[in-house]
């Protein structure tokens, strides 16, 4: 049976839509897709924008890590394919899917505040990867899970660095709130 573009999408769209509600390894990996896509943006925006006496190191390490995300961006999506799943190709998947916030405004906040954004993102980033490395694990999914384990590996190094930008062990500011839930 010949199926018709517009039925091969439905049932693509009806299947991403079980899967997120479900949830899978496929699934939550796409948000984290859809973040590294919306962090390579607001990287840019950082870099472009940002002032000051930091502006010249900073700008420095997100090149780099914008050439790092890509490369995490494009093989993630190939590994996806490789485990059969559905990946995000359209900037309203990513923008549905993405779990970070974005503003034209952030490019006139202070540089330790752009920063700081930065750094929260990354950590939002790890909610996620974190996610997805249980589910691919549940799911026997090795060679997902091993990517995933790397990702979270360089979301924690970014932190680390442009926490010591600002003079701060890698998890300042983190992990306060959840020590305040301690006492």
């Amino acid at each position: 049976m010949t199926t018709t573009i517009e039925d091969r999408y439905a049932a693509e769209k009806a299947q991403t839509e079980h899967d997120h509600h479900v949830p899978t390894a496929g699934a939550m990996t796409n948000h984290i897709l859809a973040n590294l896509h919306i962090s390579i943006v607001k990287f840019h925006q950082v870099r472009w924008s940002v002032k000051g006496p930091l502006a010249l190191s900073v700008r420095q390490l997100l090149t780099t890590y914008i050439t790092t995300y890509r490369n995490q961006f494009d093989a993630l999506g190939e590994l996806l394919l490789d485990e059969g799943e559905i990946v995000s190709t359209t900037t309203k998947e990513y923008h549905d899917y993405n779990m970070l916030q974005e503003g034209g405004d952030k490019k006139y906040y202070a540089a330790t505040d752009q920063l700081n954004e930065l750094i929260h993102d990354a950590d939002t980033h790890n909610l996620f990867i974190d996610r997805a490395i249980k589910l691919a694990e549940k799911e026997s999914r090795p060679a997902l899970a091993t990517f995933l384990v790397t990702l979270r590996g360089t979301n924690n190094h970014i932190i680390r660095e442009l926490q010591a930008v600002l003079g701060n062990l890698a998890r300042t500011g983190l992990d306060d709130e959840d020590e305040d839930d301690d006492d």
